[in-house]
């Protein structure tokens, strides 16, 4: 998933705890849904960044040739500008492109 394309604030936003509390109907079941998809995009991104970094790796541990690459630098900067895995992950959940369910809700008899 391209995260640059997600049109999502930078910056943590005053939200009305209404907005939370539509979807399952209690606010701690909203945040753990929330937190388990920002974990979700948090390893994906790290993942895709351990790719690309990887591309980068020297054979040789000398510490005395450090050098600079400029695209492993632009790599970094990318990342660092992308909104953080829960504002991603709260505007999924505000605009209804996250899915989820609560087996206990569906079969309680079983558990």
């Amino acid at each position: 998933m391209d995260y640059k394309k997600v049109k999502t604030d930078n910056v943590s936003v005053t939200r009305n705890i209404e907005d939370f509390t539509q979807g399952t109907g209690n606010i701690y079941e909203t945040v753990s849904v929330i937190s388990k998809r920002a974990n979700q995009i948090s390893l994906e991104m790290k993942e895709e960044l351990n790719q690309k970094i990887s591309e980068f790796a020297t054979t040789s541990d000398n510490l005395e040739e450090v050098f600079e690459n400029r695209e492993q630098i632009e790599i970094a900067k990318y990342y660092e500008h992308l909104p953080k895995p829960t504002l991603i992950a709260i505007h999924e959940y505000v605009y209804n492109e996250l899915y989820f369910r609560n087996p206990h809700k569906e079969n309680p008899e079983e558990f």
